[in-house]
């Protein structure tokens, strides 16, 4: 079921305020059912009209510079320019955004991440997202800013009526726009660097706009295969970013070693518009939204929404759990884009079948993040035992480093090559696009900064 959108009378509206009222939940945290009704790169056809709850990338690396954790990145909003004022790109403050981890194979999330955000505007007066330069955080010159909170719950899925959970952190900063260099006379970075923040329990956090860290000839791939020329499509554009660093211990359930990650995104299912135009009228914001959470985005193992399941499933897949991923599974074993290889380069693909996908993408690979007992589900899975490599290779397993994708996903890795090349079977194929359009960061939160206008020209 879509989320409802519709005018309401005045006595509607009492309704439904109270209704919003009665179902706020205490301390920010969501412990109620969120049922799964309705990654991406524009993946999906619903998710597409709602790029505040599109998840464009997942990631789940052991950390480089401190690998007794793991580092947990999912990215949200597609395609974002950077010269975007005055009304900068920003999280939903209606979205619930969630990184959830199951460590035990059975399917069912065992640990979630929460992030909630809110909006504050310190001057309406102006249109400025910024009145003056900004050198800290706290600058009273940034006049738009939003904050955050970060919770932990613990469960067996969101079909439980009661979730333990605790807010580790609240209000929290997210890292602001990056405007343009006149507005940062002493760079942007330092100021982003503010909000990196060490919640306790070992954990450290950040929110905020990166660098779109996926590169791919996107032109070339859609256009039948055919069009490629190593472009990258996605390079000069900007993602919004939640980022977790967390002892593995954390994460992990005794003496196993392998966890499954996947990142969800949920709005109210009663969304209400209604007219505030009026002379005298106190409220400035036209929505509003109540009712049990809805599951609109999920990205776990990459490109599998976008090139696996065919579009009268992608919705459904969006708002599905992996305990739930049977229903797909025939499109695994049966890809359409090896048929596509087949008929229109003339790849020899192997037969289906492909027992082999299924492993890579569904249960994980044997002797390196194949877990005991594992129900088959799409997770991005990660041996959290398997060491950073000091000498990453861009195809991960297929270029013999075991730290790399399938095994977790790094922002290095080459995805595109690595998935193009396993449909194929082993052919090598890629789409000539090797690496990010600007560095990545050598420790936390990895993605380099966002691209500002000046970078774009």
């Amino acid at each position: 079921m879509q989320p409802l959108t519709l005018r309401a009378s005045g006595r509607q509206l009492v309704l439904i305020l109270f209704a919003l009222a009665i179902s706020a939940v205490a301390l920010g945290l969501v412990g109620i059912s969120k049922p799964a009704d309705a990654s991406s790169h524009r993946e999906a056809p619903f998710i597409s009209g709602d790029p505040l709850a599109d998840a464009t990338d997942l990631y789940a690396f052991r950390s480089p510079d401190r690998p007794n954790s793991v580092t947990l990145i999912a990215n949200y909003i597609p395609a974002e320019v950077a010269p975007a004022g005055p009304n900068f790109y920003r999280f939903g403050d209606d979205v619930l955004y969630e990184i959830n981890i199951d460590n035990n194979a059975d399917a069912r999330d065992d640990l979630s991440f929460q992030f909630r955000f809110q909006n504050r505007t310190n001057n309406g007066n102006t249109f400025l997202y910024n009145t003056g330069q900004i050198t800290s955080l706290n600058d009273s010159d940034l006049n738009q800013e939003q904050f955050y909170s970060v919770s932990m719950l613990k469960g067996k899925d969101h079909e439980d009526s009661f979730r333990e959970g605790k807010v580790m952190a609240r209000n929290l900063q997210v890292a602001p726009a990056n405007v343009g260099p006149v507005s940062y006379p002493e760079g942007y970075r330092p100021v982003a660097n503010q909000a990196i923040y060490n919640i306790g329990d070992g954990v450290k956090v950040f929110a905020g706009p990166r660098d779109d860290p996926f590169f791919a000839d996107l032109g070339g791939i859609f256009d039948l295969l055919q069009g490629i020329e190593g472009e990258d499509y996605l390079a000069d554009l900007n993602v919004h970013t939640v980022a977790l660093q967390v002892p593995t211990d954390m994460l992990t359930k005794g003496d196993r070693t392998t966890i499954g990650v996947r990142t969800t995104s949920y709005r109210r299912s009663l969304s209400v518009l209604r007219p505030i135009g009026q002379p005298g009228s106190q409220n400035n914001d036209p929505s509003s939204s109540a009712g049990p959470w809805v599951q609109l985005s999920r990205l776990d193992m990459p490109l599998v929404n976008e090139l696996v399941i065919p579009l009268k499933d992608k919705n459904r897949w969006n708002g599905s759990q992996p305990r739930f991923d049977s229903q797909f599974a025939s499109y695994v074993l049966d890809p359409e884009p090896a048929r596509l290889l087949r008929d229109i380069l003339g790849v020899d693909v192997p037969s289906p079948p492909r027992k082999d996908l299924k492993t890579i993408f569904l249960t994980g690979i044997p002797g390196l993040n194949k877990p005991a007992g594992v129900v088959p589900s799409s997770q991005l899975r990660l041996n959290t035992a398997i060491s950073p490599s000091t000498n990453p290779d861009r195809l991960g397993v297929l270029g013999g480093d075991n730290a790399g994708f399938p095994n977790g996903r790094r922002p290095a890795d080459d995805v595109v090559d690595i998935e193009l090349q396993a449909l194929a079977g082993g052919t090598p194929l890629g789409d000539d696009v090797d690496a990010n359009d600007v560095q990545f960061r050598n420790n936390f939160p990895y993605l380099a900064d966002p691209q500002d206008y000046t970078e774009t020209e």
